[in-house]
């Protein structure tokens, strides 16, 4: 049997009606990877789901609410920020833990992780690093890549990206600041901005900064981050089976 991945939904107001939605892009990547993608609405429930899947991916999306790292509002234009999704996605990270569960973040979804776990977030990067020469929330198509990101050669991140220089995308206004304890920075920008976390040992934790979804139907090395995690979610299955009293 494949491999199941729970996903993350953003959450969002339009016209004054809540709703939860996914691009299918996150969808299309985990399926080409081969595993059988399951969506996670923002609500408690959802964590109860979790004992179902081999692996949870954390999308991108609004901005995470300052409180949830004890930071005051600085000011910043916020974007897409949910409540329902920050506690959600927090509650998720909590419970992929007492599972044991790979988890992959991406781009929204590293900055979540990077707080579930002690951190806290950079809430606008163009006020607080107005030097940076680079586009962070780049005006070209998703497709695009804009910017480089240089990844330590003895990480995760670079063994599952095949090199240590990748070619991203960029749309993000915040970005992980101090780091949790027992995690470490493996990818930066030019500019030195965190572009990918992971947390050293056996379990699967790894988070980016950029959309490789967006970029995986042409650009192989992103295709392959999320091959490496359906790999990382197939081992998780298999040990699972082995123990008939979490068999599915």
């Amino acid at each position: 049997m494949k491999p199941i991945v729970g996903i993350s939904m953003s959450r969002e107001a339009a016209e004054g009606y809540p709703r939860d939605f996914l691009r299918a892009t996150y969808i299309e990547a985990v399926r080409r990877a081969g595993a059988v993608p399951l969506l996670l609405a923002n609500c408690d429930e959802s964590v109860s789901l979790l004992e179902l899947c081999d692996g949870l991916l954390l999308t991108g999306g609004g901005d995470v609410d300052p409180t949830t790292f004890g930071a005051a509002d600085d000011g910043t234009e916020w974007s897409g920020v949910s409540p329902d999704r920050d506690r959600t996605e927090l509650a998720l990270i909590a419970a992929a833990d007492h599972l044991n569960l790979p988890v992959f973040g991406i781009c929204r979804g590293m900055q979540v992780m990077a707080v579930a776990y002690g951190g806290t977030l950079i809430q606008d990067i163009p006020r607080r690093r107005p030097d940076s020469a680079l586009h962070h929330s780049q005006k070209e198509s998703r497709e695009r890549v804009t910017h480089s990101v240089d990844l330590e050669p003895d990480s995760r991140a670079a063994e599952v990206a095949g090199n240590t220089h990748f070619e991203v995308n960029s749309f993000h206004h915040q970005a992980v600041d101090r780091m949790p304890d027992g995690w470490r920075v493996v990818g930066r920008a030019s500019d030195q901005m965190v572009e990918a976390i992971e947390r050293p040992g056996e379990r699967y934790l790894l988070g980016v900064q950029w959309h490789p979804e967006d970029l995986a139907t042409a650009h192989q090395p992103a295709q392959q981050l999320f091959e490496k995690f359906v790999e990382a979610c197939l081992a998780y299955q298999a040990g699972r089976e082995q123990h008939v009293g979490r068999s599915r």
